[in-house]
């Protein structure tokens, strides 16, 4: 059996990342991919106008070399359940596991009322900068400010906002905002209708609360994603609780026991995600020196 130093389990953006950081140490790693490509919700599972609306310093990673930059793709259609099969299928033994964002749409037929937070991509950006030197509950307070002066009051054209801040929901739920590209200059000039919250789908016609119906050509349900960790990472009770997310809060959250790490599953998006790659990498390096010192 092959010895691997470093096995990443997913090539999404956290598994890129990791690999990316992995590599500047020059430290050697596997990347196991179910699907036929990386990054595989991106290409596969949106739309093809999808814009991402960050600022580049917090996606940029270091080039990796061909052929690291190509992930170990599982066969088509192998089923692999258990992260030892993934062991099994390449017979490869790691040293260091990384287990990063594995999540699968969850349409879980539940309904939500408009309740979100809306920013603009420069709030966002301002955000993820001060993250790394003020509490989330003080950045909320000064982006809020700032994003009523933006965009005034929202609830009477019904939208409100959740009682947690914006970033503090994003860390506690995984809820993130909603970036505004023009949608709110629609709603309140009347072109884009909120409605309430769903009761009852009855074809094409929609029952909202309070018993007000109106029928559409086309009923898209939005409701996210859950973690499908926990469904192949088997005999790591310390790490991942029900849900598939870490135990411990951030930013202690990317460290488990015996080798095991996650990346991207702290709730803090791309920004997040770099964080734990870097943590990760620097773990693995500082590991591996004493080691051979």
């Amino acid at each position: 059996m092959e010895e691997v130093v470093v096995l990443i389990v997913g090539a999404g953006p956290a598994g890129l990342a990791t690999a990316a950081c992995v590599s500047q140490f020059s430290i050697p790693y596997v990347i196991v991919e179910r699907e036929n490509c990386s990054a595989s919700l991106w290409r596969n599972r949106t739309y093809d106008r999808l814009k991402l609306h960050l600022a580049r310093e917090f996606c940029e990673l270091p080039h990796m070399p061909y052929p690291a930059d190509t992930p170990t793709y599982i066969p088509k259609n192998t089923f692999i359940k258990y992260v030892d099969d993934y062991i099994e299928c390449f017979a490869i033994h790691p040293r260091y596991l990384t287990v990063v964002e594995s999540s699968t749409y969850d349409f879980n037929g539940k309904y939500w009322s408009i309740m979100i937070h809306v920013m603009t991509k420069e709030l966002i950006r301002l955000g993820m900068t001060l993250v790394h030197y003020l509490p989330l509950k003080m950045i909320d307070g000064l982006l809020l400010m700032m994003a009523n002066a933006v965009f005034g009051d929202l609830s009477r054209h019904g939208i409100t906002r959740p009682e947690k801040g914006p970033f503090v929901l994003k860390s506690e739920t995984g809820r993130s905002a909603v970036i505004d590209v023009g949608t709110i200059g629609l709603i309140k000039k009347d072109k884009i209708k909120v409605h309430g919250r769903i009761t009852k789908i009855k074809g094409k016609t929609i029952e909202f609360e309070g018993g007000k119906e109106a029928s559409f050509d086309a009923i898209v349900f939005a409701t996210g994603y859950k973690s499908t960790t926990n469904s192949w990472l088997k005999n790591d009770e310390d790490m991942l609780n029900s849900d598939g997310v870490p135990k411990k809060e951030f930013p202690n959250h990317w460290k488990g026991a015996n080798g095991l790490y996650s990346a991207g599953l702290g709730r803090r998006g791309l920004a997040g995600i770099a964080m734990d790659a870097k943590n990760i990498a620097n773990d693995i390096k500082r590991s591996i020196d004493s080691m051979c010192s």
